[in-house]
C-alpha cells in the first residue's frame, strides 16, 4: 500500500513501476553471472584443495585457538574505540564543521596512502614501553587502519537524513548533547555504525603486516607460519576467516533490514541528500 501511495503522489503509474522492476536487461544478469563467477571459482578452487577434512582437522593444531581468540579481542578493542572516536567527530563536523568535511576526507584516507610498515615503523618509536609489550599496542593501530572506512561508511549515514533539523528539535524539548547523540543521532545511524562495524571486524580478522612486525601472532600471523606446515589445513583455516566474515555481515544486513522496515526506511543510501534537496526544492516551489 505504501509503493502504491508513493507512485501515485510521483505521477508515475503503479503497472509501469512493476514492469520496471520484473524487466532485467540481459546485460545485467551478464555482469552479475561475471561478478559470481570471478567469486565463486576461486572459493571452489580453495574448497577443492583444501578438502573436507581440513576443516575438522585445523581447530586440533597448536596455537589455533589462541591466535582465533586474540584476532577476536583485537577486532573488539578496535570496533569500540572506532565507533567511539568516530562517531562524535563525524556527527560533530557535519552539523557544526560542515566546511572542513573535504579536510576531514583527506585526512581519513591517510592510512591507506601510507604503507602500513612505515606506520608501525614510526608507532613502536613512540609507543611508551607497557603498550609495546601488550597486544593493545596493536588494536590502537587497527584503529587508524579502519579510521577511512569507518568514516566513509557514518559519514554516508549522515548524508541519508536531515541531521540538523532533529538535532535542533531535540535541543528546543530541552535535549543535551549527550542525550540527543545517543537517542536521536545514533538510532538514524543504526545501519552505517553495523556497516563500520563489519568493515572494521573484516579489517582486523585479514592484517598480517603489522602484527607480524609487533611479533603479535594474530590468525592471519598463524596462517602464514603454518602455512609452510600444511597447505591445506592453512586454506582450510583462511577459509574458515572468510566464513566467519561473511557470517557477520549477513547478521548486519539482516539486523540493519529489520530495523529500517520497523522504522518505515531504507538503509543507507549515498545519493540520499540528493534526493531530499530535490524534493524539498520541489514542495517550496
Amino acid at each position: 500500500m505504501a509503493t502504491v501511495a508513493t507512485a501515485q503522489q510521483a505521477g508515475i503509474p503503479t503497472r509501469t513501476r512493476a514492469a520496471r522492476r520484473r524487466s532485467w536487461p540481459v546485460w545485467r544478469w551478464l555482469i552479475l553471472l561475471i561478478a559470481a563467477a570471478y567469486f565463486l571459482i576461486p572459493l571452489y578452487a580453495s574448497l577443492k584443495f583444501a578438502g573436507f577434512k581440513a576443516f575438522t582437522q585445523v581447530t586440533t593444531y597448536p596455537q589455533f585457538g589462541t591466535a582465533f581468540v586474540l584476532s577476536l579481542r583485537l577486532a573488539l578493542i578496535a570496533t569500540v574505540l572506532t565507533l567511539v572516536l568516530m562517531v562524535p567527530t563525524t556527527v560533530y563536523v557535519h552539523l557544526r564543521l560542515p566546511r572542513i568535511r573535504r579536510i576531514m576526507e583527506a585526512i581519513t584516507i591517510l592510512p591507506i596512502v601510507i604503507p602500513p610498515i612505515v606506520l608501525i615503523i614510526g608507532v613502536l618509536k613512540v609507543a611508551p614501553g607497557f603498550l609495546i609489550s601488550t597486544p593493545n599496542l596493536l588494536g590502537l593501530e587497527y584503529v587508524i587502519l579502519a579510521m577511512p572506512f569507518a568514516y566513509r561508511s557514518l559519514d554516508a549515514g549522515m548524508r541519508s537524513f536531515d541531521a540538523k533539523t532533529l538535532v535542533e528539535a531535540s535541543n528546543s524539548l530541552g535535549a543535551g548533547w549527550p542525550t540527543t547523540l545517543w537517542r536521536v543521532v545514533v538510532p538514524n545511524l543504526r545501519t552505517a555504525i553495523l556497516s563500520a562495524t563489519v568493515l572494521t571486524v573484516a579489517l582486523v580478522l585479514g592484517e598480517y603486516t603489522m602484527a607480524s612486525l609487533d611479533n603479535f601472532q594474530t590468525f592471519p600471523v598463524w596462517i602464514v607460519n603454518f602455512e609452510q606446515n600444511s597447505g591445506p589445513v592453512a586454506e582450510a583455516a583462511s577459509l574458515l576467516a572468510l566464513f566467519v566474515t561473511w557470517i557477520l555481515l549477513m547478521l548486519i544486513v539482516t539486523l540493519g533490514s529489520r530495523s529500517a522496515r520497523k522504522r518505515g526506511i531504507g538503509g543507507v543510501q549515498l545519493f540520499s541528500v540528493a534526493t531530499q534537496t530535490r524534493q524539498t526544492v520541489g514542495e517550496t516551489e
